[in-house]
């Protein structure tokens, strides 16, 4: 097959705005003044690329997967081609890019949509794909999440939540894609996209805009907190009747709160809570009501752990900001049908990330790849602070899994051992500095793999933060 390789620019810009000041320069603009305007070109590749597109792939990406090919394509002389490569492969774990405008931009205001036709070499979905990816801070970021692909040309429609934003849009197109199939074989295979373009289709309609996916939350938390806005999406009705929804990012909302004095919100949704108090956040979109709120409920100052002072050349962390941590796969494993704990890593107070569990009957943390060689080191440390209030009996259990040279669960070379600690020795909104030296365990008769921290409390202890996770000698 004949690819034409597309030549594509690395060069980022720097765009200074000088400005020559002196006593007294200050003019205002007269009322005959025309503000500058972008272009309204609304074609991205038709036969080739409209001027000033250029193309960056992301760092970790398959640099090259992408390709002009004249053979395959829906109508013209030419198709943009896509190789998802395999997994494993060294030139790049999956494909992405941005296709972005450098010449400074385009006014898409007059549009409803981004469209294109689409197929593949198999059956595929699209982790990710969309517009509004610029490397500029992404303040209009659109994102069709999990496409599907046929091996026929199908029109594919991405709505735009609110097109009177983008009067200098950058990010014409974007995409992410890796290989697919059963986990440690996945393979690649190739997708082709043409008439790559914007549109006003007039028939978009019905907008149901959504923050946290249209849930009503309530968070408590203290001053110098911070909760990032999240499942923000717009959902439209298309011709064919079908409900398409995309994931957009927090600019084309408008944010408010109820009260400036206990939270503050800005306008890509990151929320401040600067005082004591209860204030709710709500949004419009485009002037339509989103479904979905935040009731914040601030207990004013939060009284953070006692920062370690053990010399880093001692530790292994596991969560700590004091520490760089150790690759870890979660904090929460929501290990189904049985546990309920809610929460992994959720707050941060005034720069300090501290793990919140809700509901907790147990949880586990796990660092699987790699595992984690314990042997040299003589004590585990972490800090616990209650939420609920304690009755007599209510325990954590602390717990230490090693999974043996197999680096396999369940298999005959695995050890643990956990210790158990109940009131008093866990005190209602205290902090409770814990230290036991890794000889306690006496069950945990390998140290070479540790895969695993779990907590247990069989939901006597139901709420607590957790901070400063970490062994040292």
């Amino acid at each position: 097959m004949k690819k034409v390789k597309y030549k594509y620019s690395k060069i980022f810009f720097l765009l200074t705005l000088l400005c020559i000041t002196a006593i007294s320069c200050e003019r205002e603009i007269s009322e005959d003044a025309v503000l500058a305007t972008f272009p309204d070109n609304a074609e991205v590749y038709i036969d080739g690329f409209s001027g000033g597109l250029e193309y960056y792939p992301y760092a970790d990406s398959q640099q090259e997967a992408f390709s002009v090919d004249t053979e395959v394509k829906y109508t013209g002389t030419s198709s943009m081609r896509f190789d998802v490569p395999n997994v494993g492969d060294l030139r790049g774990a999956y494909a992405g890019a941005i296709f972005r405008d450098d010449n400074g931009g385009r006014d898409l205001s007059g549009y409803d949509a981004l469209t294109f036709y689409a197929k593949s070499s198999k059956a595929a979905v699209i982790n990710d794909i969309g517009f509004g990816q610029d490397f500029f801070g992404n303040k209009f970021q659109v994102s069709n999440e999990g496409l599907q692909l046929s091996t026929n040309w199908v029109k594919y429609i991405i709505p735009i939540p609110d097109a009177s934003k983008l009067t200098q849009e950058q990010g014409m197109f974007w995409y992410a894609e890796g290989p697919e199939g059963p986990v440690g074989s996945e393979v690649g295979y190739t997708f082709w996209v043409d008439e790559l373009k914007y549109e006003k289709l007039g028939t978009i309609a019905q907008a149901r805009p959504k923050m946290f996916n249209g849930e009503d939350k309530v968070e408590t938390s203290f001053t110098g907190g911070i909760i990032q806005i999240t499942g923000l999406t717009q959902t439209y009705n298309l011709s064919n009747g079908v409900n398409h929804t995309v994931a957009a990012g927090g600019h084309y909302f408008k944010f408010s709160t109820t009260d400036v004095s206990v939270a503050t919100i800005t306008r890509s949704g990151l929320v401040s809570i600067v005082g004591e108090g209860s204030a709710e956040i709500t949004a419009t979109l485009n002037g339509v009501e989103v479904a979905g709120s935040l009731v914040i409920n601030s207990l004013g100052q939060f009284v953070q752990a006692t920062p370690p002072t053990v010399n880093a050349g001692n530790v292994i962390s596991i969560f700590s900001d004091v520490y760089t941590n150790e690759p870890v796969e979660y904090y929460n494993g929501y290990w189904a049908p049985y546990q309920t704990t809610l929460g992994q890593n959720d707050i941060t107070i005034s720069g300090d990330n501290i793990i919140k569990y809700s509901e907790l009957n147990f949880v586990g943390i796990q660092f699987t790849k790699p595992t984690i060689d314990i042997s040299q080191m003589t004590n585990f440390h972490l800090d616990i602070q209650v939420v609920n209030e304690l009755n007599s009996g209510d325990y954590v259990t602390i717990k230490l899994q090693d999974i043996g040279p197999d680096n396999t669960f369940g298999t005959g070379d695995d050890s643990a051992a956990e210790i158990k600690y109940s009131s008093p020795n866990l005190v209602t909104g205290e902090w409770v500095s814990i230290n036991i030296p890794l000889s306690s365990f006496s069950g945990l008769t390998g140290k070479s793999n540790l895969a695993q921290v779990v907590f247990v409390s069989d939901a006597t202890v139901t709420d607590m933060y957790v901070d400063n996770i970490y062994f040292n000698k």
